[in-house]
C-alpha cells in the first residue's frame, strides 16, 4: 500500500491504546510532548486479563488514577489462593502481610471499563487519541523508523511522522511479527478456555475478591476472578493435548467437562448461571528478540507476553508503558536516540519478566508445590508473596535456590536488548 496525503509530524507515535500504550501516551503528553496514539478498535471493547497485582499501585499513582480506582465499582482484591483438585485450599497469600494498605489492596477489573479509563486519562493529559485506525506499515528511512502508515475506518490512508514510535500493540505484536523478532518460550505453550458466570459463590469477608488458582490434573488450572455486578470470570488453562483429549474441541464442552475436575470450582459455580460466550485461545508465552531499533521501542505485551497464571500481564504493561514514556521523553530532551539510552529500560523489564517466569515454571513443574516449599522453608512465603504481588525487580536468588530443590527452573533468555542501528 502507498499512503497518500500530507504526513503529520509528532514527537512520538504510540501504536495501541491498551494499558501500555495509554500509560506511555499519558506520560509523554504530561511532559508536554506532542503524542499521537492510534487504536484499531473503538473503546469500550472486550478484553481478557482482568486481575491487577498489588504493585500496579505505583503505575496507577503515577498516572493519577488511584483515587479514580477507589471510587470505581471494581472488586477489591487482597490475596491469591491455591486450591487442589479435591477442593482443599491453601493458606491465602495476603498482600497486607507484606505491604501497607495502599499497595496491599488492589482490584479485579472489567477490561472494557478499565482500559477506557486509561485511554481517557491519556487524552485528558493532552495526547491525541484516534480510534478505529489500523497501522499497516512502519515508515523507514536510512535504516530508521520515521513513522507509520495507517488506514482509517473510511478507508483513507495517511502517514504520520515522528522521531520515535512506541509499539504497544499487545499480543498482536506488530513489530515482532514483521521483523521476525518473536521467540516462543520453550515450555509455556498452553490453551485457555473461559466464560463468565453471574451469581457464582464468593468466599466470605476479605476473601470475597481473591483470585483463586484451582488445579486440575496434569498441572492445568482454573482462574476464578470475582468482578462487579455479581459477575465472575472463570477459565481453565492447560496443555492442548489435555484439554482436547477424547477428540473434544468445542470450548463449551471442554469447559463443562473440566469444571468437574476441581471440587472447589464445581461448588462455587453450582449456584451461578453461565452468561455470554465461551472463548478459547492459545496462551503461549513469547518474547521479543529486541526491545528497540532506531526510531522504535516496544512496550507491554508487544515486548513480552508471559503465561497468565499469576496475572502479571497488566502490571508489566502499565510498568513498561510508564518506563517507556519516561525514557522516550528523556531521549527527546537530550536529542539522543542511541541504543545505549534504552539499555536500562530493557534490563529492568527483562529482570522482572525473568523473575516472574521462574515462578511460572515452578508452578507447572509436576514435582513442585507451594505448600511443600513453605513447609521446608517458612521464610520463602514472604519472597513468594513479593513476586506474586509484582515486586519483581529485586534479588530472589535465595528463593530460586529453595525452589530449585523441588523444581527445574529455566535458563535466562538472552533477549530484549536494544538493537544497534544497522550500518
Amino acid at each position: 500500500m502507498t499512503p497518500v496525503g500530507k504526513a503529520e509530524q509528532f514527537d512520538a507515535i504510540v501504536i495501541g491504546c491498551g494499558p501500555a500504550g495509554s500509560a506511555a501516551a499519558a506520560v509523554l503528553a504530561e511532559k508536554g510532548r506532542r503524542v499521537l496514539a492510534l487504536e484499531r478498535e473503538k473503546f469500550p471493547r472486550y478484553h481478557i486479563g482482568e486481575s491487577l497485582l498489588p504493585f500496579t499501585y505505583y503505575p496507577l499513582e503515577r498516572l493519577g488514577l488511584v483515587e479514580r480506582m477507589r471510587q470505581s465499582a471494581f472488586v477489591k482484591k487482597y490475596s491469591v489462593q491455591f486450591v487442589s483438585p479435591s477442593g482443599k485450599t491453601s493458606q491465602p497469600f495476603y498482600f497486607f502481610s507484606r505491604y501497607g494498605m495502599d499497595v496491599a489492596q488492589t482490584w479485579q477489573v472489567l477490561r472494557s471499563e478499565f482500559d477506557l479509563i486509561l485511554m481517557e486519562n491519556a487524552r485528558g493529559k493532552g495526547a491525541r487519541v484516534v480510534e478505529e485506525v489500523t497501522v499497516r506499515d512502519l515508515l523507514e528511512s536510512d535504516g530508521r523508523v520515521v513513522g507509520v502508515a495507517a488506514e482509517h475506518r473510511d478507508g483513507s490512508e495517511v502517514r504520520y511522522h515522528a522521531p520515535i514510535t512506541l509499539d504497544c500493540s499487545g499480543r498482536d505484536a506488530f513489530t515482532q511479527v514483521r521483523k521476525d523478532w518473536r521467540i516462543k518460550d520453550p515450555k509455556l505453550n498452553k490453551v485457555a478456555v473461559w466464560t463468565y458466570y453471574r451469581g457464582a459463590l464468593r468466599d466470605p469477608g476479605v476473601d470475597a475478591g481473591a483470585t483463586t488458582v484451582a488445579y486440575v490434573p496434569d498441572k492445568g488450572w482454573f482462574w476464578y476472578i470475582p468482578q462487579h455486578d455479581d459477575m465472575t470470570s472463570v477459565g481453565v488453562v492447560a496443555e492442548g493435548s489435555y484439554l482436547t483429549r477424547g477428540g473434544i474441541k468445542n470450548p463449551e464442552e471442554i469447559f463443562k467437562r473440566e469444571v468437574h475436575e476441581n471440587r472447589w470450582i464445581e461448588e462455587h459455580l453450582a449456584c451461578g448461571r453461565q452468561v455470554g460466550s465461551y472463548y478459547i485461545t492459545r496462551e503461549f508465552s513469547f518474547h521479543a528478540r529486541h526491545c528497540r531499533t532506531a526510531g522504535l521501542l516496544l512496550a507491554g505485551d508487544a515486548f513480552s507476553f508471559l503465561d497468565p497464571v499469576f496475572s502479571s500481564g497488566l502490571m508489566f504493561a502499565l510498568k513498561s508503558g510508564i518506563m517507556a514514556g519516561d525514557v522516550v521523553a528523556e531521549a527527546l530532551d537530550a536529542g539522543d536516540m542511541s541504543a545505549a539510552r534504552f539499555a536500562p529500560y530493557a534490563a529492568a523489564m527483562r529482570e522482572g519478566i525473568e523473575n516472574m517466569r521462574k515462578l511460572v515454571y515452578a508452578f507447572y513443574d509436576l514435582n513442585f508445590s507451594f505448600r511443600e516449599l513453605v513447609d521446608r522453608h517458612p521464610e520463602a512465603a514472604g519472597d513468594v508473596t513479593d513476586c506474586l504481588s509484582g515486586d519483581v525487580n529485586k534479588d530472589f536468588s535465595r528463593l530460586w535456590r529453595q525452589i530449585g530443590e523441588l523444581a527445574e527452573l529455566p535458563d535466562l533468555l538472552p533477549l530484549g536488548q536494544p538493537l544497534e542501528r544497522p550500518g
